[in-house]
C-alpha cells in the first residue's frame, strides 16, 4: 500500500526478486522520474518531484540555470559567455549559488563548427552540458566529443525522432523531446519509451507566456495527480533578453521548469533569478540555520564587544554584514533558535535568559571575551535584567534593527 501511495520506494524491499522488481517497478516508480546528466563531480539531477505546491512537503531538485553559448559567432564571443558562466557565483546566507550548466546550440547547421564550440567549452570549463541541434548527423560527432560530461541531447521531435533515439542509446545519454502541443508530446513521450529510452526532458517552451505557464502546469498536474506517464519527466524552457522573456524564466522557477535556458549572462538579470531560485527550493518546513556557537568578526581581542543574535540564517548573515560595515572587530554569540529570528524566537520562548546564561557559561564566554559585557538586540530588552542577573555581565541593550549597528559599535564608549 505505501509503495502504491508512493510513499516507498521498491529498492527499501530487501525481499523484491528481479521478477517481481519489473512487474512493480511502474507502480513504485517516482511520478517524475530523475534524469542525471553532466560529469567532473558537477552532476545535476533533475525531476524525481512529488509535491504540486511546495507548502505540501517540498520541491526537491532546483531549476537548473543555463546559459546559450551559440556556435555560428566568432571564437572571442564563446570564449566571453563561457568567462561569463564561470563567474556568475556569489553566495547569500552560506550558500553559493551559481549558474549550472551550458546549452551549446548548433545554429551554423555546420557539423565542425559545433564541434570546435563543444572542444572549447570543454576545455574552459566543468559544466554539464546540453546540445541543441535537430540534425543528428551534426549532433552525433559532437556528442561522441562531450559524452564523458554526459550531455542531454536536444532537441527530438516527430521528423527526427528515430534518429535521435538511436543516438540517445548509442551513448546512453538523456533525450529531450518537443513538439507544438501537449496532445503531440504526448504521443512522442509515448514512442520514445517505448523505444527504451528512460532519461527523457520535455521540452514546454512556448512563444506565449500565458501558454507557457498553462503547459507547465498542466504537465506538473497529470503527472503528480494522474500519474500519467507520459508527462512525468523533467521540463525545459527558453527565455529570452526581453522583459516578456524573462517573466518566462521568473515563472517556470515556482511553476515546475526543471531546465530554464537563458540568452544572457547579465547579472542584473540573472541574480535575481537565482535569488528567487534559492527561495523557492528551500525546505518551507525547515528554516535555513547556522551553528550555535561564537563567531569572531574582524579579528576581535579579549576586549572587544560581545554581540548577541540567534541561528536563523538570514538574521545572522545580516548582523554579521552590519557588523563588518562598523568596521570594530566584535565576537557573536549565535544562540540555536530552531532556526527562528530574535522576536519568533523570544516570543516562542527559544530565547530565554536562562538559555543565553547556560550557553555563556558552556562555550567559556568570560575566558574569550573580557570586556564583562554583551550586546543584545533592542528587541528583547525585557530580557536584560535577568540575563544581569544570571550571568554578572553587564547587559547593553543594543538597537532594535541591525542596520543601525554600524553607528551603534562606533559610538561604544571605549
Amino acid at each position: 500500500m505505501q509503495l502504491a501511495n508512493k510513499k516507498v520506494s521498491l529498492d527499501e524491499c530487501p525481499y523484491v526478486d528481479e521478477e517481481a522488481k519489473t512487474a512493480l517497478e511502474e507502480s513504485g516508480a517516482p511520478p517524475i522520474g530523475l534524469v542525471k546528466f553532466g560529469g567532473s563531480g558537477r552532476e545535476l539531477e533533475i525531476g524525481d518531484e512529488t509535491e504540486l505546491y511546495r507548502h505540501e512537503k517540498k520541491f526537491y531538485h532546483p531549476t537548473v540555470l543555463t546559459l546559450a553559448v551559440r556556435d555560428n559567432v566568432s571564437e572571442d564571443e564563446q570564449r566571453s559567455s563561457i568567462e561569463q558562466a564561470k563567474s556568475l557565483e556569489f553566495e547569500r546566507v552560506g550558500q553559493m549559488i551559481r549558474l549550472d550548466a551550458l546549452a551549446l546550440c548548433n545554429e551554423s547547421g555546420e557539423s565542425k563548427a559545433f564541434e570546435a564550440l563543444a572542444q572549447l567549452a570543454m576545455k574552459e570549463c566543468d559544466l554539464p552540458l546540453i546540445l541543441f541541434g535537430v540534425d543528428p548527423e551534426s549532433l552525433g560527432p559532437t556528442a561522441k566529443i562531450c559524452q564523458e560530461r554526459r550531455p542531454i541531447l536536444a532537441t527530438a521531435n516527430k521528423s527526427n525522432l528515430d534518429e535521435m533515439i538511436a543516438l540517445a542509446k548509442e551513448l546512453d545519454l538523456p533525450l529531450c523531446i518537443s513538439a507544438d502541443n501537449l496532445e503531440e508530446l504526448s504521443e512522442i513521450s509515448t514512442m520514445t519509451k517505448e523505444k527504451e529510452i528512460k532519461n527523457i526532458v520535455l521540452d514546454l517552451t512556448r512563444s506565449d507566456l500565458k501558454q507557457q505557464l498553462e503547459d507547465l502546469t498542466i504537465v506538473r498536474r497529470m503527472a503528480i495527480k494522474s500519474s500519467f506517464r507520459p508527462f512525468g519527466h523533467p521540463t525545459l524552457i527558453w527565455s529570452g533578453t526581453s522583459d516578456e522573456e524573462l517573466m518566462k524564466a521568473t515563472l517556470g522557477i515556482p511553476k515546475y521548469a526543471s531546465i530554464i535556458i537563458l540568452q544572457s549572462a547579465a547579472p542584473e538579470k540573472v541574480y535575481p533569478l537565482m535569488t528567487l531560485r534559492q527561495n523557492i527550493y528551500t525546505d518551507p518546513q525547515v528554516p535555513l540555520q547556522v551553528e550555535e556557537k561564537i563567531y569572531d568578526i574582524g579579528s576581535p581581542q579579549p576586549d572587544s564587544p560581545l554581540l548577541l543574535t540567534t541561528n536563523f540564517s538570514l538574521t545572522y548573515f545580516t548582523v554579521a554584514g552590519d557588523i563588518e560595515k562598523s568596521g570594530v572587530p566584535s565576537w557573536l554569540l549565535v544562540a540555536n533558535t530552531e532556526g527562528l529570528s530574535v522576536m519568533t524566537a523570544f516570543a516562542a520562548g527559544k530565547l530565554t535568559a536562562e538559555g543565553v546564561a547556560k550557553l555563556i557559561e558552556t562555550a567559556d564566554i568570560k575566558e574569550k571575551c573580557t570586556s564583562g559585557s554583551i550586546i543584545i538586540p533592542g528587541m528583547i530588552s525585557r530580557m536584560s535584567g535577568k540575563l544581569n542577573e544570571l550571568t554578572g555581565l553587564n547587559v547593553i541593550v543594543g538597537p532594535r534593527e541591525s542596520a543601525a549597528l554600524p553607528k551603534f559599535l562606533k559610538n561604544l564608549p571605549g
